[in-house]
């Protein structure tokens, strides 16, 4: 089985790359690239949706044959704002020159509608309250289900206060038993605030066949390839994760831990 936990390899350029191919699975695809003012990166897409999320920073985008300006407004994600964001079709070409250091994520999965290029956010993203009591974090939906630009890319962001838990209560989504629940591959790029910190995310099956804890610190990416996969954010680190899902069909439906139901 691929290694779940993935740290970066570096502090500058691209410091993480997952592929399907990497990753042992079929859908999601992710890479992180953390720029200096005046670094430029672009690639083709071919056959993949993408989106292009402005972790930290400002950026200069060009994509799909269009110069879309200056892109970021936050300089830190622990702010909670809006994140601009950019979707990029299959079958096009995208480029970003850093205007300051900044932080990009490249969030890819099968395309196959060439929908139209499009900005996503600020406008319309609203930081969100989901759960309660310990349970609390906030969400920014970049492309969840209800927006139907694209063709396979699930897409939001958490922010867990120090303390507290997410992706919990535990469940998993990896069976294609619609509308029961959906099967849809997923990645976690963990930030911590103060940098230093860690949290935990445990990967685990009903069977006990998959059953990893760990320590996630800032900048790590965790693989999720079926399970349960809740976070815990210790006492005095704030933790902030990227969701990237993707699967045959673009729905999200999940089963709890048989332990969340007794």
């Amino acid at each position: 089985m691929p290694e779940l936990q993935r740290k970066p390899f570096g502090t500058h350029g691209e410091v993480h790359r997952i592929t399907p191919q990497d990753a042992g699975w079929r859908y999601v695809g992710f890479a992180l690239h953390r720029l200096r003012e005046g670094d430029r990166i672009g690639e083709a897409t071919g056959d993949r949706e993408v989106i292009l999320i402005m972790v930290e920073g400002r950026a200069r985008m060009e994509a799909a044959g269009r110069d879309w300006g200056s892109l970021g407004q936050r300089m830190s994600v622990f702010e909670r704002t809006p994140p601009h964001c950019l979707y990029v079709p299959n079958d096009a070409h995208w480029t970003a020159e850093a205007e300051t250091d900044c932080t990009i994520a490249v969030c890819s999965a099968p395309g196959r509608s060439g929908h139209p290029a499009r900005r996503i956010g600020p406008d319309g993203i609203t930081l969100t309250q989901r759960g309660e009591g310990t349970n609390t974090r906030w969400i920014n939906n970049i492309a969840m289900e209800a927006e139907n630009y694209c063709d396979s890319l699930l897409v939001t962001e958490v922010f867990t206060p120090a303390g507290n838990w997410s992706s919990y209560p535990s469940h998993r989504h990896d069976e294609d038993d619609f509308p029961r629940v959906t099967y849809l591959e997923e990645t976690y790029y963990h930030r911590l605030d103060p940098p230093g910190g860690w949290a935990v995310q445990r990967v685990y099956t009903d069977d006990g066949s998959l059953d990893e804890v760990m320590a996630v610190k800032d900048h790590d990416v965790v693989l999720v390839p079926r399970g349960h996969h809740p976070c815990g954010a210790p006492h005095g680190f704030a933790l902030y994760y990227l969701n990237v899902m993707a699967g045959p069909r673009r729905n999200w439906r999940f089963v709890l831990a048989p332990e969340q139901m007794t």
